[in-house]
């Protein structure tokens, strides 16, 4: 069993940054992709980016990539998101994810969930 606690949303102007940190509980943290995930109000959950186990392969959605840059620190159980060059349309309630395998990384289909961090970008 995994619990992972985001933290690090808040509010912020059009070309700002923010920094997300997934803090996940238990001693397996190094055998779990991490994902991180958004989802806006009325629309469906979409894929960011994904980091591999030891952190050697990463995967960017092409709506934020050169933008947003993922890494682990599995000495402290934790994955962040560094996000840059905000735009309005980044504007979601933020969700990191665990999963076992690399395979279908971009599918909302992952074993353990947090609970979100709300990002909003004004304009």
């Amino acid at each position: 069993q995994v619990q992972l606690v985001e933290s690090g949303g808040g509010l912020v102007q059009v070309g700002g940054s923010l920094r997300l940190s997934c803090a996940a509980s238990g001693r397996t943290f190094s055998t779990y992709v991490m994902g991180w995930f958004r989802q806006a109000p009325g629309k469906e959950r979409e894929f960011v980016v994904a980091i591999s186990q030891i952190g050697g392969s990463t995967y960017y959605a092409n709506s934020v990539k050169g933008r947003f840059t993922i890494s682990r620190d599995n000495a402290k159980n934790t994955v962040y998101l560094q996000m840059n060059s905000l735009k309005p349309e980044d504007t979601a309630v933020y969700y990191c994810a665990a999963k076992m395998s690399w395979d279908r990384v971009v599918v909302p289909e992952y074993d353990y969930w947090g609970q979100g961090t709300q990002v909003t970008v004004s304009s």
